[in-house]
């Protein structure tokens, strides 16, 4: 019997989110991530194939990612495997041609055998050892199995196997665009972090170069330098807490698209805030139940399976084969004869010990497991359309919400930067704005990722997600 079950995926890749609470001075955020495991965090190198300019956008990346990631790469070799496993299971419904060509030389012994001849005449006898001689033999065989319902259904089990391979490949492709444009969005996150944590430290140094002149004159006091100078002193360790992530973020990139695993490179999409696609949840739904490629391989799966246990059943069947030979036979091939032999033969199995009844009891609890594993997966595809929706809207408020508070934070910083500068208040309230300042910028930069994460994901969900994701994210 051929291999029922479904074939192995040695990887996976899912977007999550949870949700991370804000300090007293901004918002509650969702912190969404694409985790990626197994093959889908590797690649093959790319740069001897596909040259690389050093400077990277989110098409190419996945682009990249379609042809080296260690996840595509993989199932295309599965997809061959199984193309290999039903050309083995078809061999046994095609004749089977074979050639033999044979010089034999002999010398017999006869009384080895046993032969010993008497001669009734005097003087007479028999010779014991014949030979040597010798004869050529060029012969041709052929078997063809005539009818043979268990080599049927295997096939047709194989061929359903290679069907689920292919689309399960094509699945791998989806999973390879969220991993990949996961990743780049990360990046492009990591980015807005940096760039943001640089010129929040402009800003405190610019401060504590303001105190300190302040201090000078004898307007400001020393706690107040000291303040000062712990606040550039601390975005200083942001800035370069947030530039080694940038740089982990980028590696991690380079490992999933082939690029050399380094972070030298840049990238040259910001994916900023667009509104979604509108397609409403029950069109989405009914968009991924008939595109899903997972789906359709779990379809395939079940197939096979039931032509599995049909193969099995088969077994108790009579079999009907046909086998002939021809060839000429002769002391050499001058001297030689043709020769033939034609024999029928139906096989009808007795009793064999039980073993037809374990296979088909193993061919049933695969369909079983398989049909189970289809109706979890319609579940799991409908969670997938209304997680992405519901993180989506979700992103999309809260980006609203963080483009406001970043608005009356950056106002509010102005004022008591005023404030201090005509020596009214302290910098205490300087800092304090700073700091929220810095969070609102967070807190959109977040935001932002996390409304594109979903709209990813949601791409994904609903199928066809490497065609679909630049529509998706709003790529010109």
């Amino acid at each position: 019997m051929p291999l029922s079950g479904k074939g192995g995926q040695s990887g996976s890749v899912a977007a999550a989110a949870s949700p991370v609470p804000g300090t007293i001075t901004s918002v509650n955020t969702v912190n969404p991530s694409v985790q990626v495991q197994g093959s889908y965090a590797g690649s093959v190198p790319s740069g001897a194939r596909l040259p690389f300019s050093g400077k990277l956008s989110l098409r190419e990346a996945i682009e990249r990612g379609l042809r080296f990631n260690l996840g595509t790469v993989g199932l295309a070799q599965t997809v061959r495997a199984a193309s290999g496993q039903r050309r083995v299971a078809r061999s046994a419904l095609l004749p089977n041609l074979n050639g033999n060509l044979s010089e034999t030389v002999q010398q017999t012994n006869l009384e080895a055998f046993g032969l010993r001849f008497q001669s009734p005449l005097p003087g007479l006898s028999f010779p014991t050892v014949v030979g040597p001689f010798n004869y050529f033999n060029l012969r041709a065989s052929l078997s063809q199995k005539v009818l043979d319902i268990t080599a049927w259904n295997n096939y047709g089990a194989a061929s359903e196997s290679v069907r689920a391979n292919k689309w399960s490949a094509l699945d791998a492709r989806d999973l390879v665009v969220l991993a990949v444009g996961g990743a780049y969005l990360q990046v492009v996150a990591a980015r807005g972090r940096v760039q943001s944590a640089h010129a929040q430290l402009e800003t405190a140094s610019v401060l504590y170069r303001d105190t300190s002149q302040h201090h000078d004159v004898g307007l400001a006091a020393q706690i107040d330098v000291n303040r000062s100078r712990v606040q550039m002193l601390t975005q200083r360790q942001r800035v370069l807490s947030l530039e080694n992530d940038l740089a982990k973020q980028k590696i991690n990139l380079a490992r999933m698209t082939g690029l050399p695993t380094n972070d030298r490179y840049e990238i040259t999409n910001n994916v900023p805030f667009s509104a979604a696609p509108v397609a409403g949840v029950d069109n989405s739904l009914k968009q991924a139940f008939e595109q899903r490629a997972d789906i359709k391989a779990a379809a395939a799966e079940v197939r096979a399976a039931e032509r599995a246990r049909s193969a099995a059943r088969a077994e108790r069947l009579p079999s009907l084969s046909v086998n002939a030979d021809y060839g000429a036979i002769g002391t050499n091939p001058a001297e030689s004869h043709g020769t033939f032999s034609v024999a029928g033969s139906l096989r009808f199995p007795i009793w064999q010990g039980g073993r037809i009844g374990g296979d088909i009891e193993q061919a049933d609890a695969a369909l079983v497991q398989r049909k189970a594993e289809l109706d979890d997966l319609r579940g799991r595809v409908e969670a997938d359309v209304r997680d992405a929706y519901s993180d989506m809207q979700t992103a999309a408020s809260q980006v609203d919400i963080a483009r406001e508070n970043l608005q009356v934070a950056q106002q509010n910083l102005d004022l008591t930067r005023q404030r201090f500068d005509a020596g009214v208040s302290d910098n205490l309230e300087v800092v304090q704005s700073q700091e929220s300042v810095a969070g609102a910028e967070l807190d959109y930069i977040n935001s932002v990722f996390a409304h594109n994460v979903a709209k990813l994901s949601l791409a994904r969900a609903t199928g066809h997600a490497a065609e679909q994701f630049g529509q998706f994210l709003n790529l010109q």
